[in-house]
């Protein structure tokens, strides 16, 4: 029987997720990694393994709460209070490069050296790094010398540090990472500063905090368009790649039964982008044809170079054809056997969703499905219908594990475009309003959810 002292309970949870941590590794002849080592990609060849990634939700939100509860109330409050202090310091160090001039110095550097490579002031720079350090986000090695460890290398970028310099519009390129920090220390930051007003005080003409903070009218991807943006607009670009390919293609090959269709069955990705997802089910499922839809730009320029680059053969006997389209006007394709949106719904309030799936209901055939892959918010609280209860004390969306995620990235969405994370009733009501019924989930990093025309 399990514990019913919550705090013996928790370091039951920690201490067993270790040891299950500990097996997955030795099983496969290695060490788990070092927090005072850099990051090494090829250390990460469990990171998807199924046993480690729910053992390291458990440990994660057991030792959460295990300080919520031991600590006293005030002193979390005021570590809450000053994360601004964490988002800022990741924002200057990822900024001016700091990772990349740590990059191969496995000794360190004194904070002198790093302030000249780097161009910044060393006493105010050795103030940020000590309290990252403090934090486990760079080591300090000896007094004012200071190293990467496995946390602050993941911020590394692709370039060298001279070529970071010399062009900050590319600066981002092929680094996700330190584009995703960039981001979020930037003008999510700044958006953040708004939140109250926009809340309490703001009119309800106003759509985002990122609209007060910035002082405009534009949403997000017009402002991205704007002299002096640009490379704002390009960081995030690498930002959302990297983030889509965090996710393992299982999520898309695995949400439906495509193998059921038949041979020539048509499948519209709307809202693609350049149509990775569907590049994924094109390798798995040949036997069908794929649109990949998108707004004409993002059509004629990149998605044409993705797949020229990635899958030409795909192009030239035509399963797959790239159309520009903006999913807020009629769908062009109808009686589509599947309509299917990746991380789109998210984007949007309940109104402009109800169009975009409106749109896709008066295309489509009897038989037609809707996939959505998208984000389900759990509850903090055990629902029927979530998922079964984690181990005694845990959060029924197991604390920052796994609902600190989700429930930041809803907050972020409305701050800066106005979209929202949804619960699963959430997701039903959207379809009972455009006449899509809900009719099977499957659960994973990116739910699959399917509907079927009412």
């Amino acid at each position: 029987m399990p514990d019913t002292n919550p705090l013996i309970a928790l370091a039951d949870i920690i201490a067993s997720g270790v040891r299950t941590l500990e097996s997955a590794y030795s099983k496969q002849g290695v060490s788990f990694p070092s927090l005072d080592e850099p990051y090494r990609p090829e250390q990460g060849s469990l990171d998807n393994d199924a046993a480690v990634t729910a053992a390291t939700h458990l440990i994660v939100a057991a030792a959460h709460q295990l300080i919520a509860t031991v600590r006293q109330p005030f002193a979390t409050l005021r570590d809450y209070a000053t994360g601004v202090e964490m988002t800022s310091s990741l924002g200057l160090i990822t900024e001016v490069n700091v990772p990349d001039a740590l990059k191969d110095e496995q000794a360190g550097l004194h904070v002198d050296v790093i302030g000249k490579k780097v161009d910044v002031d060393s006493k105010k720079l050795a103030r940020v790094l000590r309290y990252l350090a403090t934090r486990h986000v760079f080591k300090e090695v000896a007094p004012d010398v200071f190293a990467n460890n496995r946390v602050s290398s993941a911020l590394v970028k692709s370039r060298s540090l001279e070529q970071l310099k010399a062009d900050k519009l590319t600066q981002y390129d092929g680094a996700s990472a330190a584009a995703t920090v960039g981001h979020m220390t930037d003008e999510a930051l700044m958006s953040n500063t708004s939140l109250v007003e926009y809340i309490r005080d703001a009119p309800k003409s106003v759509e985002t905090p990122f609209n007060l903070a910035f002082k405009t009218n534009a949403t997000l991807w017009e402002w991205y368009e704007e002299p002096g943006n640009e490379w704002r607009g390009r960081r995030f670009t690498n930002a959302m790649a990297g983030g889509a390919e965090r996710f393992p293609p299982m999520i898309i090959t695995g949400g439906f039964d495509w193998e059921s269709l038949k041979a020539g069955s048509v499948i519209v990705d709307v809202g693609g982008s350049v149509g990775a997802a569907t590049l994924t089910l094109a390798k798995d499922f040949p036997h069908l044809k794929f649109i990949v839809q998108d707004l004409p730009k993002v059509i004629s320029e990149s998605a044409q170079k993705y797949w020229r680059a990635q899958a030409p053969e795909f192009l030239a006997n035509k399963t797959v054809t790239l159309q520009a389209h903006n999913f807020f006007e009629p769908q062009p394709v109808r009686d589509a056997s599947v309509y299917f949106m990746r991380s789109i719904i998210h984007d949007w309030p309940d109104a402009k969703c109800i169009t975009i799936l409106k749109q896709l209901r008066a295309a489509a055939a009897p038989s037609s499905r809707l996939v959505l892959f998208d984000t389900i918010m759990p509850y903090a609280c055990p629902h029927p219908s979530g998922p079964p209860p984690p181990p005694f004390p845990l959060l029924a969306n197991l604390g920052l594990a796994v609902g600190g995620f989700v429930t930041a990235m809803d907050l972020q969405m409305m701050i800066l475009i106005n979209g929202e994370e949804r619960t699963l009733s959430q997701f039903v009501e959207l379809g009972n309003a455009t006449g899509w019924k809900l009719e099977s989930i499957k659960p994973g990093m990116l739910a699959a959810l399917v509907f079927s025309v009412v």
